[in-house]
């Protein structure tokens, strides 16, 4: 049995986390022994699949610190994931391929012993990285020089969207390769046998039965611009009647770790916002809500709301799509991928106003709402399937074993 083992730097809850799970998922149902190995995996804050076994998990390096006093991060990260690749070679039962994403940097140490390396480009390291002046630069410059060799290392290499093709060949253009585009998909096994909760247990609070749901999900990252969908949520009451508001309620639900200092901070503005904006008592806050409790939300909420710019793929727009769930996004990044305007959804300018006349367009006429809920399941079937998205990875691994062999 080929043995794969899946090499990622922090196992938590996001978009990046959850398509590497799903990928391990996929290919151990077709009958591939899948394992992972990261430096960091905290059973509180991640996948189930992760915590429950089904997917056994490796830790090490984990005593590497993340930073210096709030610097060198992506250093560290590099790091990390280098010493995690030495005990991958070292191990007693080594993998015939590892498949790492996120951190390129040490792919030239799984090539002294690994015989098949596939790298999943989310997006390139370099472009996320805030600059704050000449030091950072000067800091970045071999940094970015190493991301770009490095990730051309790889045996097989896959981005998420054909934005993120796009920006990959732009940034990368050292790089003679064409990356193939593996659009993430979900683990709709799990959404299907997932008991939904009451809405009143996942919230611990009671919404009368004839609310309206808005729905975010995202980490609490200032990147994601959450704080659109509270200015979409106050500008709504400029489009609806008093009776209609009335009934509208914004689950702001997201991915929270108390060791990253963004996430702390701007979960507090976000709340200091919702009551500048007057509509503290119309918001509810969820951090890190477990599997259950996001499937639950998904299924009970009535629109989803998708506010980050440029997102590289997206994976919660999916969710909500395979939950009969219309989706308003901002009009950029994997977003105009999935979603179809006018059709599953609509895709908007980033502005609160922008977001709120599409919701008071849906809420005015609630047969749109099942209308596109229905064709975003539909189109999910379609292009982004589970079924899809495992034939086209067991497809790639086969190509990339048979090639080699010839060679």
């Amino acid at each position: 049995m080929t043995r794969i083992t899946f090499l990622h730097p922090d196992l938590g809850i996001g978009g990046a986390e959850r398509l590497v799970v799903d990928a391990a998922l996929a290919l151990k149902k077709g009958g591939y022994d899948v394992n992972f190995v990261t430096t960091h995996h905290d059973p509180e804050h991640c996948f189930s699949e992760t915590k429950d076994g089904t997917i056994p998990v490796t830790v090490v390096g984990s005593w590497i610190p993340r930073h210096i006093l709030g610097r060198f991060f992506a250093l560290f990260a590099y790091i990390r994931m280098i010493y995690a690749a030495i005990y991958i070679i070292l191990c007693e039962h080594q993998p015939e391929i590892v498949f790492c994403d996120l951190v390129s940097a040490c792919i030239p140490i799984l090539r002294l012993r690994i015989q098949y390396i596939m790298y999943y480009c989310h997006y390139p390291d370099q472009l996320l990285s805030q600059p704050e002046g000449i030091i950072k630069q000067l800091y970045r410059v071999p940094l970015n020089y190493l991301e770009e060799i490095t990730t051309g290392m790889a045996h097989k290499i896959f981005v998420n969207s054909s934005y993120t093709c796009e920006v990959f060949k732009d940034t990368f253009k050292r790089l003679q390769v064409e990356p193939e585009v593996l659009y993430p998909s979900i683990n709709t096994e799990f959404f299907d046998r997932t008991r939904i909760l009451s809405l009143e247990r996942v919230l611990d609070k009671k919404l009368p039965a004839d609310s309206v749901i808005l729905l975010s999900i995202n980490r609490y990252e200032r990147k994601k611009n959450l704080g659109i969908a509270m200015q979409a949520l106050a500008e709504l009451k400029n489009y609806l009647s008093d009776e209609e508001y009335k009934k509208v309620y914004l689950i702001m639900a997201g991915g929270y770790d108390k060791r990253v200092e963004e996430n702390v901070e701007y979960y507090l503005e976000l709340i200091g916002s919702a009551d500048e904006l007057h509509i503290s008592d119309k918001v509810i806050f969820l951090r890190s809500p477990s599997d259950i409790d996001k499937v639950s939300i998904l299924n009970h909420c009535t629109i989803l709301i998708y506010t980050p710019p440029n997102e590289h793929f997206g994976i919660v727009p999916l969710e909500a799509m395979y939950t009969n769930k219309p989706v308003i996004a901002h009009n950029s990044g994997g977003p105009k991928e999935s979603v179809v305007s006018g059709v599953t959804g609509y895709l908007v300018d980033l502005s609160g106003d922008a977001f709120a006349t599409k919701i008071a367009d849906l809420i005015k006429n609630p047969s749109d709402i099942q209308k596109f809920g229905n064709a975003g399941k539909d189109r999910f079937r379609q292009t982004f399937s589970f079924t899809a998205f495992s034939a086209q990875l067991q497809e790639a691994i086969e190509v990339l074993i048979s090639s080699k062999k010839e060679e």
